[in-house]
């Protein structure tokens, strides 16, 4: 008699044949409907995140075991991610292997951060009821989306809130829960048509109940959005901004070129926009590719200074930033020796802000930094992983931020930095550097310290005529209407926009075009209700998510003491 040394698959007969593929075509559909409710995908497309995630629901609520529930759950949500982030990894000609590589991994590595919401779904259907657990799912899911914007590997593109930012109206709530919260709303919206749909048969009852409840929940969002936009009076200050837009190829830029030809470039599109009233300038994310105030390059900086005195502007730049420690001086822990040994030093991608008449730089360092793209996940805590980045455009490795600082300007921005006393008035700008502003509660921060406008400045161009720029242009819609700030936007390559404080897009460039922007901009000064709150719904529904989740742990163990 010969022992089987293989495990023969179950069985399955044609009609679970037939169901499962069935299955799989519902997840899919999910996936797909889902991704395309996404910008760059126009405003009637939105739609589609309202109902897409039905045929999922009705797949999720057949499954029973943990296996099952998280196999339907990554197949939707790899289709998803699929659809929306397929640009990560750049795919042009110019693109480090490096970065390719990184864009596959996010591929198959984000869609199981989903995973999260559909475990602790299961746990509640074995701690209580499976009846009910439907109607927490978005509970875990808000839990998700914040728990994920905390840690080292945090890329929460994906917050299901972004994808409604082409929807004027409806995210108007934002300055109430934030991007999260419409996220939440989002979900109760699609599971009460997916009841509707499931009770259509045989409760005419719940059906128009379930039905009821979804459109109620849409038309008050909706209804609270028009009034938002209707009644809102910008205020009558604001600062006259032009955004620079040099359209420079990033790859050629890192390798090196010639540094007096690029800040011609930036000048020559600053004296345009300085000629149509501007006041302040922007330039955008590592505008020169030097550390440009490290004393190697005072040609340079003097040049800029002079232009800035001569027409009396201030410049907001983003610019690679170095500070140097030597022996005897407070050394951070995160600074870097060099070869030789004499000294350490920190670097950032930061932004500086230059005044026409005083040599004091403000200076902010990125704090959100691109995971696997800037720095390596804990390298802070594990030096080694700092040397598996080594990609070739020089922006690896970058140090993180301190604080969360907002620049001054003097409120009469017309008079001389020397004329002003120590107490006179200023504007509150703060400065986001590129990836930073998909993260609401980091924004946040900001506007309670003061700031008065929300700037970004960026470099979308690694990216080509993808998705990426498009998606990374909407979800800063979501950041003025949170706060009802004004949000102006400078890229290299594209998308600069202004944005007003309801999320309208007052003038916006094209992509890949050489080009500048001029517009009055509203300094706004009050605080939404989401400002001075924030973390609310993130808050509950963790601590309900971490509740359920201890029960479920209390409970098996009790299971397994008893046998």
């Amino acid at each position: 008699m010969r022992l089987r040394l293989v495990k023969y698959r179950e069985q399955l007969s044609s009609e679970e044949i037939k169901e499962r593929r069935k299955d799989k075509f519902l997840l899919l559909l999910s996936g797909a409907a889902m991704g395309l409710g996404f910008p760059p995908f126009p405003f009637p497309f939105t739609l589609l995140l309202f109902f897409g995630l039905v045929p999922y629901f009705y797949v999720l609520e057949k499954r029973k075991t943990l296996a099952e529930i998280n196999k339907a759950t990554y197949l939707a949500f790899w289709l998803f991610n699929l659809i929306t982030l397929y640009w990560v990894g750049s795919w042009q000609k110019e693109a480090d292997p490096f970065l390719m590589i990184s864009g596959a991994v996010l591929v198959f590595f984000n869609p199981i951060l989903f995973l999260i919401p559909s475990t602790l779904y299961y746990t509640f259907k074995k701690t209580f009821s499976s009846r009910y657990a439907l109607l927490f799912f978005p509970l875990f899911w808000v839990t998700y989306e914040y728990l994920y914007m905390l840690t080292d590997l945090s890329f929460p593109w994906l917050t299901l809130g972004n994808g409604t930012a082409a929807f004027i109206p409806f995210i108007q709530i934002a300055d109430v829960i934030g991007a999260v919260g419409i996220s939440l709303v989002v979900l109760y919206i699609n599971i009460f048509f997916y009841k509707a749909i499931v009770n259509y048969k045989s409760s005419k009852k719940f059906f128009y109940y379930n039905l009821s409840a979804a459109l109620l929940i849409f038309f008050a969002v909706l209804a609270y959005g028009f009034y938002r936009v209707s009644t809102f009076h910008p205020t009558d200050k604001t600062i006259r901004v032009g955004l620079i837009q040099p359209n420079l190829d990033p790859w050629e830029k890192w390798a090196g070129g010639d540094l007096d030809n690029l800040t011609d470039e930036y000048l020559g599109l600053s004296k345009k926009a300085v000629e149509q009233g501007a006041k302040l300038i922007v330039w955008p994310e590592t505008a020169l590719p030097v550390f440009l105030m490290d004393g190697s390059y005072n040609q340079t900086v003097n040049k800029i200074y002079a232009f800035l005195k001569e027409n009396n502007v201030f410049l907001l730049t983003g610019m690679p930033d170095v500070k140097y420690y030597f022996k005897g001086e407070k050394i951070p822990h995160d600074a870097k020796e060099t070869k030789d040994g004499n000294y350490f030093y920190t670097m950032y991608n930061g932004i500086l802000l230059l005044a026409p008449d005083s040599w004091h730089v403000q200076r902010y360092g990125k704090m959100k930094l691109v995971p696997f793209g800037e720095r390596v996940p804990f390298a802070d805590d594990l030096p080694f992983l700092g040397d598996l980045l080594k990609w070739g455009v020089g922006i690896s490795g970058w140090n993180v931020g301190k604080d969360t600082v907002n620049f001054k300007i003097p409120t009469d921005i017309t008079s001389r930095l020397e004329q002003q006393s120590a107490n006179s008035d200023s504007i509150g700008i703060n400065g986001l550097v590129c990836y930073e502003s998909v993260f609401p509660y980091f924004v946040v921060d900001f506007v309670q310290r003061g700031a008065k406008m929300i700037a970004i400045v960026t470099n979308d161009s690694w990216y080509g005529k993808s998705s990426g720029p498009y998606q990374h242009k909407e979800i800063a819609v979501l950041r003025a209407v949170e706060n009802k700030r004004s949000v102006v936007r400078a890229a290299n390559g594209g998308i600069s926009c202004i944005i007003d404080p309801v999320g309208r897009t007052k003038i916006e460039s094209k992509l890949f075009t050489k080009t500048f922007i001029v517009s009055n901009v509203e300094l706004e000064s009050g605080e939404t209700f989401f400002t001075k709150h924030p973390l609310i719904i993130p808050t509950i529904a963790s601590l309900f998510s971490f509740w359920i989740f201890a029960l479920f742990i209390m409970k098996k163990v009790k299971a397994k003491l008893k046998v």
